[in-house]
C-alpha cells in the first residue's frame, strides 16, 4: 500500500520571479528573488508548514529551474516523488508587477506548453491519491490535454473518499476558448466534496455571480461544501446541511496579494482534516491568507500555526 498523506495536491509548479521592488514597473525592475510557484504547489507548502504530509502530483522541465523546483519542495516538507520532469518543455516562469495594496499583474511565461500540463492518466498512483485523506484539484489542470483527461481519470477514480477539494483556479489566459470550461468544470464538481473560488471563477463554473447563488448553484452541482471568496467581503462557506459562516477579512497592509489565496487553500484543508467547526476554518484560513498578503512571497510567506493562531486570537 502507498503512504498516505494528509493532502495530495494535482496541478501547477513553476518558478516565481518577483520584483524586489515595489510599486515599479516590470520594464524598470533591476533585481528579483526566486521562489517557488504554482496554485498545487503554494497550497501543499502551507498545508505543509501547518504540519500536515503534503505531497504534490505535477511536472517540470528537465532544466535548472526544475531542480530548483524539487529542492524547494523538498526544503518545505512536501514530497516530490510525483513531480517528473518533461524533456520537451522548459520549466514556466511567472513574473509579476507589485502595486499594492491591490493591483498584482502576472505574467505567465508557459508556452508552448507547460509541463504541469503534460501530467498522464498512466502515470497516476490511483491508489494514493485515494488514500489521502484531502485531494486538491485546479481548474488550470482542466485547460489542456492530457492534463485534463488525468485530472478527471483522478477524480472519477478517487469517487470522493475522503475529502476532494476543487480549486475553481480561474485564469482565462490558459484556455484557448473561456466557453469551453463550463462542461469540464461541470465534470469535475460532479466528483468534489468542496468547491473554492472567488466570484469570477464562481460565475465560469455555475453562470451566476451573487454569492449565495453562487454558493446554491455549486451544491447542486454535487459538492458538500461551498467556498465563496469575496474579497473585500470577506468569505462565504455554505454546507449542504444548511451550516453557514460568513466572515469578514483580517484588515492588513497589503505588502503582496499574490498567493493569499494559497494560504487560504492550505489553512482551509488544515482545518477540515482537524474536523473544525465551520466558522472557525474560515477564519483560521482568513487569517492565513492575511498573514501572505502582508509578505512579499508566496510559498515562503506561507505562515506556521503558531502565527496564525496569535492574528487570529488578536482580532478577538
Amino acid at each position: 500500500m502507498s503512504e498516505s498523506f494528509d493532502l495530495i495536491t494535482m496541478g501547477r509548479i513553476g518558478v516565481d520571479l518577483y520584483p524586489l521592488q515595489t510599486g515599479v514597473p516590470l520594464a524598470r525592475v533591476e533585481t528579483f528573488g526566486k521562489f517557488l510557484g504554482g496554485s498545487a504547489a503554494n497550497v501543499a507548502v502551507a498545508a505543509a508548514r501547518l504540519g500536515r504530509a503534503t505531497a504534490i502530483v505535477s511536472r517540470t522541465g528537465d532544466d535548472p529551474f526544475g531542480a530548483y523546483l524539487h529542492q524547494a519542495l523538498k526544503e518545505f516538507g512536501v514530497d516530490d516523488r510525483w513531480v517528473t520532469p518533461v524533456e520537451e518543455y522548459p520549466t514556466p516562469v511567472t513574473f509579476c508587477e507589485i502595486f499594492p495594496p491591490d493591483d498584482f499583474p502576472l505574467y505567465f511565461y508557459r508556452q508552448p506548453k507547460a509541463p504541469d500540463l503534460v501530467i498522464r492518466t498512466d502515470e497516476l498512483d490511483f491508489f494514493a491519491l485515494r488514500a489521502a485523506k484531502i485531494f486538491w484539484i485546479t481548474g488550470t489542470g482542466l485547460s489542456e490535454e492530457p492534463s485534463r483527461s488525468a485530472t478527471l481519470a483522478a477524480l472519477k477514480a478517487r469517487d470522493k473518499a475522503g475529502t476532494t477539494v476543487f480549486d475553481l483556479d480561474w485564469r482565462p489566459m490558459f484556455w484557448k476558448d473561456p466557453a469551453e470550461a463550463r462542461p469540464y468544470y461541470t465534470e469535475a464538481l460532479r466528483h468534489a466534496t468542496v468547491a473554492v473560488g472567488n466570484l469570477d471563477e464562481c460565475e465560469i463554473a455555475t453562470g451566476v455571480r451573487e454569492p449565495r447563488a453562487c454558493a446554491d448553484a455549486l451544491l447542486e452541482a454535487g459538492v458538500e461544501l461551498a467556498v465563496v471568496k469575496q474579497g473585500p467581503k470577506g468569505v462565504l462557506a455554505v454546507h449542504r446541511d444548511g451550516t453557514t459562516a460568513e466572515v469578514p477579512p483580517v484588515p492588513v497592509e497589503v505588502v503582496n496579494g499574490l498567493g493569499a489565496g494559497d494560504a487560504f487553500g492550505g489553512s482551509l484543508c488544515h482545518g477540515l482534516l482537524a474536523g473544525w467547526e465551520l466558522e472557525k476554518t474560515m477564519r483560521y484560513a482568513n487569517a492565513a491568507g492575511a498573514l501572505v498578503a502582508s509578505r512579499l512571497a508566496c510559498s515562503s510567506a506561507m505562515p506556521t500555526a503558531a502565527e496564525v493562531e496569535d492574528l487570529v486570537a488578536s482580532r478577538g
